[in-house]
This record gives structure tokens, sequence and C-alpha cells, in this order.
């Protein structure tokens, strides 16, 4: 009997829980086609940046406002819609054109960080048909008068927002950067977060030595990346009423596996198709499938969570006891303890 690949995700159905995150890959329909077609369970489009609807609402404020007070006849000179569509109206398309053309759910992305008009862009995205919607919150907290708990509210007040503007699912997508991540996970469910997206790779700044300037370098990401959602999926787990999403250096179908055992109800992938092309995602699919039918395994839902935080034999490993085994067990070849014949052998 072929194993089950199915899982539940924001109250969905998915087929597997290979899902593409939110990136470039997922801005061309065709590029969408071939991701579907090689078996992902759900898209989530590019981010829609606060930044880009702002800049919207202030074009087409200028641009009706200039010249008005100059001729009685200004009003017939209202600029053609293509004049001033700079984003947002071509995202909503992509919507409405994605939804039509794939067979599987569609989950739009908003990214931002303040409280504004792109909050309100939520509902003409439900309308425009997504299934779901992504939350990420993108925000540094720089100033030095910002305590913590002003920073923790202004992320909450901003899903408490989004969530009075839609009725279909909530996934908030954010940065391990709290000082209690776990109850501040809580707090997102209780503010209106149907599902955590673990984690937001926060973009760190180079310096451009020859132009010296802050030059804004992406890096793909590495496997060694799924080691933070790992530990965090595996605490929340059956400790947090919503769906946990794993993001960040998804490579293979071992990177999966993990995930999926420790609790992930769906795990997404960016930099590994970039790098090996939207196929890749069908092989990772095929590896799992695999992985479950060798060991047993009737079904996804079988496998996710039994090596979670709160079904561990060893809980402490996912906290302070595997930090402390990981440091006393590695030997350096200029540590003492790796040479023959020292006192600490």
């Amino acid at each position: 009997m072929s194993v089950d690949l199915r899982t539940r995700y924001l109250g969905m159905e998915l087929a597997n829980p290979l899902v593409p995150s939110a990136s470039p890959l997922c801005s061309r329909i065709d590029t969408l086609r071939r991701l579907e077609d090689a078996g992902a369970a759900a898209v989530v489009l590019p981010s829609l940046f606060e930044e880009q609807i702002e800049h919207e609402a202030l074009q087409v404020h200028w641009l009706l406002e200039w010249g008005a007070h100059s001729f009685v006849e200004a009003a017939s000179y209202f600029p053609e819609l293509d004049d001033y569509n700079t984003g947002p109206d071509a995202y909503l398309r992509h919507v409405e054109l994605t939804k039509a053309e794939l067979g599987i759910p569609v989950i739009a992305s908003l990214n931002g960080a303040t409280r504004g008009g792109w909050v309100r862009f939520a509902k003409r995205i439900e309308e425009a048909g997504a299934d779901a919607l992504e939350l990420n919150i993108y925000l540094v907290a720089a100033n030095p008068d910002l305590g913590a708990e002003d920073v923790e509210r202004r992320y909450l007040d901003l899903v408490a927002a989004v969530r009075e503007q839609v009725r279909i699912p909530i996934a908030v997508k954010v940065g391990p950067f709290f000082s209690s991540f776990a109850n501040m996970a809580r707090r997102f469910v209780e503010a209106g977060a149907d599902g955590l997206v673990l984690f937001n790779r926060f973009l760190q700044p180079d310096i451009d030595l020859e132009e010296l300037r802050v030059d804004p370098t992406l890096h793909l990401s590495t496997p060694e990346e799924i080691r933070l959602p790992l530990r965090w999926i595996a605490i929340l787990r059956d400790r947090v009423d919503a769906s946990l999403a794993a993001s960040s250096g998804v490579h293979s179908a071992e990177d999966a596996v993990k995930l999926l055992l420790v609790g992930a109800d769906v795990v997404m992938m960016a930099s590994a198709l970039f790098k090996y092309g939207p196929e890749h995602l069908g092989a990772v699919l095929e590896g799992l499938r695999a992985w479950l039918e060798d060991r047993g395994y009737a079904s996804v839902e079988q496998a996710k969570g039994s090596m979670s935080h709160a079904r561990s034999p060893d809980p402490s490993g996912f906290e302070r006891a595997n930090y402390m085994q990981a440091l006393t067990t590695y030997v350096s070849p200029y540590d003492w303890r790796g040479i023959p014949g020292s006192p600490l052998a």
C-alpha cells in the first residue's frame, strides 16, 4: 500500500507537505505550472511590500492633484491607469490568474512593519480569490527607545488588524528574535493567526568596499539552517493551536523528513528550487515517499510530530542539554583531548 502523503495546513487538506515559499520563483505562471506538475501541494506568491502599496497611494494622489488648480479643464486630464499602476493592482491580477490557472491552493503574501493602508489591502487580496494570506512581518527594532513590550505589541496589533479585514486563514511569518518565543507564538494565535511560518530569514547587509555603500546582498539558504526551525517546531508542536510551517534550509528529502518528525505540517522551499530548478521539488517528494515507505509509515500524519518536544523520550535534547552535549563532545585538533597520551585524551 502506498503511503498517504496528505497533510492539513491552515484548515486546508493538501496532497502532500511540500510548498514553494514566497519568492520571485512564484511570480511567473509558467514556473508555477512547473511547480504544480512537480508535485507542489500549494504555492505562496511573492510578497507584496508595504512600501509598494504606500508608494502607489502617493503616486496616485500626486498625479490627480498635479495641475488641478491651474486650469478649469484640469479634471479632464486624469492619467491613464497604466501611468500610475506601480504594483498592487498587478499583484491582484497575479492572484486572480494564478487561481484560474492552477488546481492547488494559492497563498498570497503581504510584507510590512507598520500599521497603514497595506493592512487594509488584505481585503482586496481575499476578494481576488486567495485561499489564505501569509503575513510576513519584517521589523528591525533599531530605535533604542523602543522597548521589547512595544515591539511585541506592534507585531500583535498588525496581526489583529489584518484579522479584522479578512476571513481567509492567516499564517504569520516571523523571525526568532523574541526573548520568549514560545509565549509570543501563543499570543500570535490569540491575536488571530491560524498558522506560524518559522522563520523569516532577516537579510543581513554588507559593505561594498569599492563603492563605500551598504550592499543588500542575498545569499541562498544552506541545509544547516533547518536546525533553528526544527528546534522551535518541536517545542511548539501540541502547545499552540495553529498550523506550523517550516521555512529556511530545506534542500533534500532528509531535511523535509526531519521537520515533519518534529511536527511541521508543511515544509517550504525556495533556495533549493532556485539552485536546482522547479523539478527538484518532485525529487524531494519522491525521496520523502520512499523514506516513509521504507520505515513502514502508513501516512505523513503518522510520522508528523512523533519526535516533537512533547513526545520525545528526552525533551531536554531540544533545550540546554543539547547545547551542553554538543560543546563537550566536540574535539578540536587544538584540544588536549585530541592529543594521544595527554591527560585529557
